[in-house]
């Protein structure tokens, strides 16, 4: 495709509401970039969309839509949800009308429907990128309608991950630090985790980092001062990747994003995944891992310190490290963006 002549520059991105669905909605917005195209986007008001991309100059036009979720809804108020989503639709319609839009690409989430419906109303190419092991409940109902479905788990689509998480991997082949990851809202059942290994690791002289969640910072980083055990803690971090690849063994959720991070860097890592998630589909995302040896679950209810001490100290952290590099492909945002623009390149 590098060879032809690209003749459309009009495309849509949709989707979001969490961190998973947005990073994948960053990483291939900049790719398009890469290619002097701008997209549009079209998101939501709720969840995380505003926050993420309302300054984001990499867009051509950003659009904030009143959505909201369905699938926890019943009765009157699925019904109400689903007659707002088809009004979004036909303003989302008009929008795409407006930019002259040629195809949509949505990451999924309540976020995703107006634009999504919109794009089928339009006759306007759909491509889907869902992120999880376990299918979401829209991305299932679009899927049939799709122009291609990626993703990695059941077709081995590359999963989009910023090349420096694959530029800083290593092999890692001796337990020095150890990261705790709960993402940016902080993980209980992680940050708990930590302060019970930590006395332990620091007796074994293992450096500890330690992504706490912006909630539970004080009360972690207390610990560690009171503890006399030096940490380095922080609730957040737009630069994780700097601090993934200073370590040789993660503890951390398994949303979909992360996992693959984590598997770029090839860091082997003990997943426990949010137990409330849709479809239980973290634990289903770090199961993939486990089946092929690149990586450990257990579930939050199962958490046993002795044991979660044994498996830490006794991995085979080079073997895992080395079968992680089979996981994913780097430049999985420029395979996929190929794709979407394959039809449009003479």
């Amino acid at each position: 495709m590098e060879n032809g002549e690209l003749r459309i520059k009009k495309i849509a991105i949709t989707g979001g509401g969490t961190g998973g669905h947005l990073k994948i909605a960053k990483v291939i917005k900049e790719e398009f970039n890469k290619r002097g195209i701008k997209p549009i986007y079209i998101g939501s008001t709720s969840g995380a969309d505003k926050a993420w991309f309302e300054n984001d100059e990499g867009f051509e036009a950003k659009y904030f839509l009143p959505s909201s979720g369905v699938v926890n809804k019943k009765g009157f108020g699925k019904i109400n949800s689903l007659i707002h989503i088809l009004k979004l639709s036909f303003r989302a319609k008009k929008l795409l009308k407006k930019h002259n839009i040629h195809a949509v690409f949505s990451v999924g989430g309540y976020s995703a429907a107006p634009a999504s419906f919109a794009a089928l109303l339009n006759f306007t190419p759909l491509f889907i990128h869902e992120q999880n092991a376990h299918i979401g409940s829209l991305n299932k109902l679009l899927k049939p309608f799709s122009k291609r479905f990626f993703n990695t788990f059941f077709y081995k689509d590359p999963y989009p991950v910023e090349n420096i998480f694959f530029d800083t991997a290593r092999v890692r082949k001796e337990l020095k630090t150890i990261i705790f990851l709960g993402g940016s809202q902080g993980a209980l059942a992680i940050n708990d985790l930590a302060t019970n290994l930590a006395p332990k690791l620091k007796e074994k002289n293992i450096q500890i980092i330690h992504q706490t969640g912006k909630r539970d910072f004080e009360r972690i980083k207390n610990f560690y001062i009171q503890n006399k055990i030096d940490a380095e803690v922080f609730d957040f971090d737009p630069n994780l990747v700097q601090k993934i690849s200073k370590a040789d063994f993660a503890i951390s959720r398994a949303g979909a994003s992360t996992l693959f991070e984590l598997a770029a860097n090839r860091i082997p890592a003990l997943f426990i995944p949010y137990p409330y998630a849709a479809g239980d589909h973290q634990y289903y995302n770090a199961k993939f891992l486990e089946d092929k040896n690149a990586g450990f679950v257990i579930r939050q209810d199962e958490i046993d310190i002795e044991k979660i001490e044994s498996l830490i100290f006794n991995a085979d952290l080079e073997k895992i490290s080395q079968n992680l590099a089979e996981i994913n492909k780097k430049e999985g945002a420029k395979l996929i963006v190929d794709e979407i623009l394959k039809p449009f390149v003479d």
